[in-house]
């Protein structure tokens, strides 16, 4: 898209994300980049206005207080925001049109600094909107697939069903998807995808019933790690079998975000977050070019093109959800049975959260069956049966995390319920911790 752009320059700081979605909130489009880019990249790309995000980036760095000596040069508006730990503040207070701390960026105050530097000081005309990015990635898609065959790896998440119906929009029946049932999805997640992509969307979709698959190459393992292997390999040999029948195609379609291309690309903050996505590109299947209709979007901004494109909420506010599913969410060794436990489990907690109006404003949320079991009462009788853990947290960037303050009187609800309705939980826990030092997900 043709809009006017404000540049965030990463000098090692955990805010840029944060800042970034400030100003993409503003109406405003920008982009993050290394502190490290050349001059002649960042000329070419003509910002109307540069944001230095400052972080941890020694003061010896002399390749960086350089950078920001050409970026004040190049007579383009700049905005610094520090950290309190920056040690680049001091070399910084000479050189800037305006300072803001990087706490400040979520206050009111910052809110009207940020605002002011976009509209009052750079000048921008306000042009990104969700709409507009949504009309011109489809006219984009259909100049660049022309009459070829595209094919999509479709899991039932917000960002590959986001990215299929785009990918629809612009190709008709030219897409098929994929959609690999691991056995491994939360309840009625399987019978939704078909219902929505087949049934109201009329896309080309070939389901795999791979649960049995699954669960013997599973069977007795506990390690996470090991988990998460075997589930992205045999993930890639079904998706690789499937793809041959359809023969050669022209495009691959990945569901990538802005997160993503931020997180690979610039190598100088600290990466706290570990992916759980089912990981890895097909070596078998017969493509010239992949796709990635999202990879300017964060996540927010997803589900906004989501509800532009017409898909339902309940999947365009589904929780995110790891590649390898609900295997890192049992403990230990995985079984059908307990699958199908923590299947109920999960769907009372998140029916619950929904009947309290929470499900928008609690950034992530699910059920753990952990390994323990312990000592409960059932009627007259002595029951020994699991302990199951509740995970809420909000997060902005889902590289750190808070524990969501749920009020007492829903998360009793959901425990009344859940040790009522299913069998073999007698105790319910809340994770309180944050993110670090605990990851979000258990395994």
């Amino acid at each position: 898209m043709n809009n006017e752009l404000l540049l965030i320059l990463d000098f090692g700081s955990r805010y840029s994300q944060l800042i970034a979605k400030k100003v993409r909130g503003s109406n405003v489009y920008c982009e993050v980049l290394s502190y490290n880019t050349s001059i002649e990249k960042i000329k070419a790309l003509n910002p109307k206005g540069i944001i230095l995000s400052c972080g941890l980036v020694p003061d010896k760095d002399s390749g960086a207080l350089h950078c920001v000596d050409v970026i004040i040069s190049l007579g383009v508006p700049v905005l610094c925001i520090c950290c309190e730990a920056c040690s680049m503040e001091n070399s910084m207070r000479n050189c800037c049109d305006l300072q803001l701390s990087a706490d400040d960026i979520k206050t009111t105050k910052g809110a009207q600094v940020l605002n002011s530097f976009l509209y009052d000081t750079c000048r921008f005309r306000g042009d990104w909107g969700m709409s507009k990015f949504v009309e011109h990635a489809i006219d984009s898609i259909k100049d660049k697939v022309g009459e070829g065959k595209v094919l999509c790896g479709l899991s039932g998440g917000v960002d590959s069903s986001v990215a299929a119906v785009m990918m629809h929009k612009a190709v008709g029946k030219q897409l098929t998807c994929i959609f690999v049932d691991h056995g491994l999805l939360r309840k009625y997640e399987a019978e939704q995808v078909e219902q929505v992509f087949r049934e109201k969307f009329d896309i080309n979709l070939i389901k795999v019933d791979a649960e049995a698959r699954f669960l013997k190459r599973l069977e007795g393992v506990t390690d996470p790690e090991k988990k998460r292997k075997i589930i992205g390999e045999e993930f890639i040999r079904v998706f690789e079998e499937e793809a041959k029948k359809i023969g050669k195609v022209d495009f691959l379609v990945q569901g990538t975000i802005y997160p993503d291309v931020i997180e690979s690309g610039l190598g100088n903050a600290a990466v706290i977050k570990s992916h759980h996505n089912v990981g890895g590109l097909p070596d078998y299947v017969d493509f010239k070019e992949i796709i990635e209709p999202l990879r300017n979007l964060f996540k927010d901004e997803v589900r906004k093109a989501g509800e532009v494109l017409g898909i339902p909420a309940e999947i365009v506010w589904r929780q995110p959800f790891p590649g390898p599913g609900l295997a890192i969410r049992v403990i230990g060794d995985i079984t059908r049975e307990k699958l199908d436990l923590l299947r109920d489990t999960d769907h009372i907690f998140r029916e619950e959260i929904a009947k309290a109006g929470l499900d928008k404003s609690i950034g992530q949320y699910f059920t753990v069956l952990t390994g323990m079991r312990s000592v409960g009462v059932s009627g007259n009788e002595r029951t020994y049966d699991y302990t199951l853990a509740l995970r809420a947290v909000n997060t902005t960037d889902f590289m750190t995390a808070d524990w969501a303050r749920i009020p007492y009187d829903v998360l009793e609800k959901v425990s009344n319920r859940i040790v009522n309705e299913v069998k073999h939980i007698n105790r319910i826990v809340y994770d309180i911790t944050g993110k670090p030092p605990a990851t979000i997900e258990w395994e």
